[in-house]
């Protein structure tokens, strides 16, 4: 389908909204339209000509004189207005089934001679599948803590070296405690694998964010936002919720990204176990979104409120194993790109300097992106040779790592490069570039 033809998605603060998440869940349609209409700007009309129904039939459900509760119908809807499957207690609707996920048409290969056919030393997933059906694993707080241990090895890799590698592994993984659920088991035991396959999900999710496969990426938060929900662990969801904002930051969408933080908030709040740790993280998330869409005092703000409720931290404070990433050089980094993102240079260059010096050196990816970053600032404050050094540092942990996310930091200070190009520095940062990541440097040629 062309692009102008593929039907426009809903906006992120009306699928969050609990009147519509309601609606959407008791299937009441004439309320579904009403606030497609009044927050999406999308008129019956249009309503009734994406989902395939006549105007008057969808006048008839505005004005509560008529049901659907027909399947077909009901899918058509989901379809026609982009609502996520899960909304409406359907299946994962095919445009929203992450690639890695989707069942595709396989050509036949044509027929080796005997002689020419290769080995085959695994089984394929078809035998896998019933296989499993034949055996009940046995599971325990040690088989839990196994799962957990992998997904903080799979985190470690993915700061090192990039999520794209990984992807498959953690994929895998997640289907399978997924089909663990649906065995019957104490209530403990079933608790802890919902967390497991939920935190499975947000990081399959974010390799794909990583990657800039933004579709792919909201597919597993959403699907993670749903495991988290079965045991209602807020601040979990708050978490999924912070990701997808700073996705939605990187999608140019600053409207959405705070309306996502806001919810995460919200959710944060609701439980009373939330640390002070993760209401910083939070925070901090929030100051991005402010900071995007330029609003100075919203972001200067938040970023108060980040640190202080740091300075709030205690050693006892029971956070979750997912925020302890968020220590004191990544509140630092942080309020220096919010700064930085505010065009506030002066302010972020030491922030982001500070922070570069005690940040852990195994995490290849921060620092590559950190770097550009402060090589950013530095170059709008005119200075070329020192914003020039700081990039080609960075060029050895970018090339290190698989990260489109990285990969378009340097594009963006490539780009800023341009009146400066023929300087001596700047060739000199090009002849790095073109040497560490060729694949990179080709489609930056001027």
């Amino acid at each position: 389908m062309p692009d102008a033809d593929r039907p426009q998605e809903l906006p992120a603060r009306l699928l969050t909204d609990p009147e519509m998440i309601d609606a959407c869940r008791m299937r009441d349609f004439a309320r579904v339209f009403r606030l497609v209409k009044v927050k999406a700007g999308i008129y019956p009309s249009m309503i009734a000509r994406r989902c395939e129904l006549t105007p008057s039939r969808v006048g008839e459900v505005i004005a509560g004189q008529r049901q659907l509760q027909h399947m077909d119908v009901i899918e058509r809807i989901s379809d026609g207005l982009r609502i996520p499957g899960h909304m409406l207690g359907l299946a994962r609707r095919v445009w929203e089934t992450p690639q890695a996920l989707a069942a595709t048409e396989r050509e036949i290969p044509e027929r080796l001679e005997p002689e020419q056919q290769a080995p085959v030393s695994v089984p394929g997933p078809d035998v896998d599948s019933i296989l499993a059906l034949t055996t009940r694993t046995s599971l325990n707080a040690a088989s839990l803590e196994a799962f957990r241990s992998s997904i903080e090895d799979y985190w470690r890799r993915d700061d090192q070296h990039g999520g794209e590698a990984l992807r498959p592994a953690i994929v895998g993984q997640l289907r399978h405690v997924v089909g663990l659920l649906k065995e019957n088991r104490p209530p403990s035991i079933q608790r802890g694998l919902y967390g497991i396959a939920a935190e499975l999900a947000r990081l399959t999710g974010w390799t794909y964010f990583d990657a800039r496969q933004y579709n792919q990426a909201r597919a597993y938060f959403t699907e993670a936002l749903q495991l988290a929900k079965e045991t209602d662990d807020r601040q979990f969801m708050a978490n999924v919720l912070a990701c997808m904002s700073l996705q939605a930051t990187y999608q140019d969408k600053p409207a959405d990204s705070l309306a996502f933080v806001t919810a995460a908030q919200d959710q944060a709040r609701s439980d009373l176990g939330t640390t002070s740790r993760v209401l910083s993280m939070l925070s901090m998330r929030e100051a991005f979104a402010h900071a995007t869409l330029g609003n100075r005092d919203s972001t200067h703000r938040a970023i108060g409120e980040a640190h202080r409720h740091f300075e709030q931290i205690q050693a006892s404070d029971p956070d979750p194993s997912w925020v302890t990433y968020f220590d004191e050089p990544k509140l630092i980094v942080d309020t220096g790109i919010a700064h930085g993102r505010l065009g506030e240079a002066a302010t972020a260059e030491p922030l982001i300097t500070d922070a570069l010096r005690r940040e852990d050196r195994t995490n290849q990816r921060g620092r590559a992106f950190h770097s550009f970053w402060l090589a950013r600032t530095q170059l709008d404050q005119g200075k070329l040779d020192q914003a020039c050094h700081t990039a080609m540092r960075a060029l050895e942990p970018a090339s290190a790592v698989s990260s489109e996310r990285v990969s378009g930091h340097l594009r963006e200070f490539y780009g800023q490069l341009a009146p400066y190009r023929q300087q001596p520095v700047a060739l000199a940062f090009e002849a790095r570039l073109r040497e560490l990541l060729p694949q990179v440097s080709e489609p930056l040629q001027p």
